[in-house]
């Protein structure tokens, strides 16, 4: 896995998230054991000192005449050993006159500074967590709990336990805490990296192997990823795109080879007309004849290019349109009487067909006359010998309707798919030397680029076909 990857970062995302919320809990569970403890505490606290205020009252104020003070020093001795703390005892106003660890004699019969006496006068305990109590040395837990007899206020009882030694029983709850914290984090972010290689890191690695390929050329490769998700989708897309790569490779390869066989051939022929002149093998009375042919196959590779050069220009969207008014009732009866000659060649009897005597659309008037030439040549190259053709005008709401129909034979379901692609003949060895195979696709082009559709369909299997195209009627 890469440092920078999406993968590594969406991994380092999840494990800080996941590492901080892990923190926070550690941190709450910590806080809420140590207040806990505390209490605990407290209450063990609370439990003695009630001992030690009974013995005070009863030794001291209820029968002063039967106190001694080694009942008193045996008890603070019990209890300052069972919570491990030492014992102060001061009077009502403060003065420690009693002490349980040797170390602190010197503090007999000094006052004990204690911030909230009113506070032990109402009979109230106090804790005090402190480092800034000028008797005792170090970081102290403090308890007071106040010596009330008759209600009335005594003294008070201090107990002294080290900071240190009281946290002592929490460090193992913080270090079983933070281990387990640790131990999750580190488990989280495994089975996060587990997941993320099967679901992330593995199929976009594979998606990324495969188009490392398909941009080498290999585009029959492709990505086998079984899932509904995201990745999924995302491998279906890619093959979506590598089928259409490979589909326009593959028309790539077909237009170059269509190409080469279209320009070879007119070539060979001028080449070996010309060359045959030149050797002197042609005789001179049919030098003519065959420089005529030569100049024939000229304006076929004129043709050729000029159509080519065309459909490029369409199909990138440079193709510029001067959209005017023009009667399309005008440009039919042109094209028709333009291809009179082909039409007496072939003993074809053609009709047109126009409603009204203008009918006048919105366009580009140069290319719906190459629009109107490529159809009607078209129906004049497939049209049967001594067979008909119709072209008819008609309008229907704001569109013009224009159809253009030639007897012969009819267009398969399949040749339908395949027509107005480039270079396509269904007839190639009676077309070859008259047709480029860019005619319909040029059509198809001119009226996609006015906003308009053109269909073909057939009449019946052997009454013929007709083109039906649309354009805007100028209202």
């Amino acid at each position: 896995m890469k440092k920078n990857s999406l993968v590594a970062k969406l991994l380092f995302t999840f494990t800080l998230i996941i590492g901080i919320t892990f923190i926070i809990i550690a941190s709450v569970l910590s806080a809420w054991f140590e207040d806990y403890y505390f209490e605990q505490r407290k209450g063990e606290f609370d439990i003695q000192a009630n001992i030690i205020e009974k013995a005070v009252g009863e030794q001291i104020y209820r029968n002063p005449r039967q106190y001694t003070s080694s009942d008193l020093n045996s008890i603070l001795s019990i209890v300052s050993n069972s919570i491990q703390s030492d014992i102060l005892l001061t009077d009502s106003y403060g003065y420690i006159y009693r002490v349980t660890n040797p170390a602190h004699s010197n503090l007999i019969p000094k006052k004990l500074d204690i911030k909230n006496m009113e506070e032990l006068k109402l009979g109230n305990a106090i804790e005090e967590k402190t480092t800034e109590n000028k008797m005792f040395s170090g970081n102290q837990y403090i308890y007071y709990k106040p010596v009330m007899y008759n209600n009335i206020f005594r003294g008070v009882i201090v107990m002294i336990t080290p900071m240190e030694k009281v946290k002592e029983p929490l460090k193992k709850v913080y270090s079983i805490i933070w281990t387990t914290a640790i131990i999750a984090l580190a488990g989280s972010t495994f089975i996060i990296y587990y997941f993320c290689q099967r679901i992330l890191i593995a199929p976009l690695a594979s998606i990324n192997l495969a188009a490392k390929r398909l941009a080498k050329g290999e585009i029959g490769n492709r990505v086998v990823i079984n899932s509904n998700d995201e990745i999924g989708e995302l491998a279906n897309s890619f093959n979506v795109m590598a089928d259409s790569i490979e589909e326009v490779e593959q028309n790539r390869r077909e237009f170059i080879s269509n190409v080469s066989h279209e320009i070879r051939s007119p070539i060979t022929s001028i080449k070996g007309f010309i060359a045959g002149i030149l050797d002197g093998v042609i005789p001179k009375d049919k030098e003519n004849y065959y420089l005529e042919i030569a100049y024939n196959e000229i304006q076929r590779l004129t043709r050729l290019v000029n159509d080519l050069l065309d459909l490029s220009t369409m199909q990138a969207g440079k193709l510029k349109l001067d959209f005017t008014e023009i009667d399309i009732n005008g440009i039919i009866k042109n094209c028709v009487i333009s291809t009179e000659q082909k039409i007496k060649e072939k003993k074809i009897n053609a009709e047109v067909v126009l409603e009204n005597q203008h009918l006048f659309v919105i366009g580009d008037r140069d290319r719906l006359i190459q629009v109107m030439t490529n159809l009607v040549d078209n129906a004049i190259k497939y049209c049967s010998e001594g067979g008909n053709i119709k072209v008819t005008s008609r309008a229907k709401g704001n569109k013009v309707w224009i159809d253009v129909f030639n007897t012969g034979s009819a267009i398969s379901e399949d040749e339908k798919k395949y027509i107005w692609d480039r270079f396509y003949k269904s007839d190639k060895s009676r077309t070859n030397k008259v047709s480029t195979g860019l005619g319909l696709p040029i059509v198809r082009q001119i009226l996609t680029q006015h906003g308009e559709d053109i269909w073909v369909e057939n009449k019946s299997k052997d009454s013929g076909v007709v083109f039906t195209f649309t354009l805007k009627r100028s209202l």
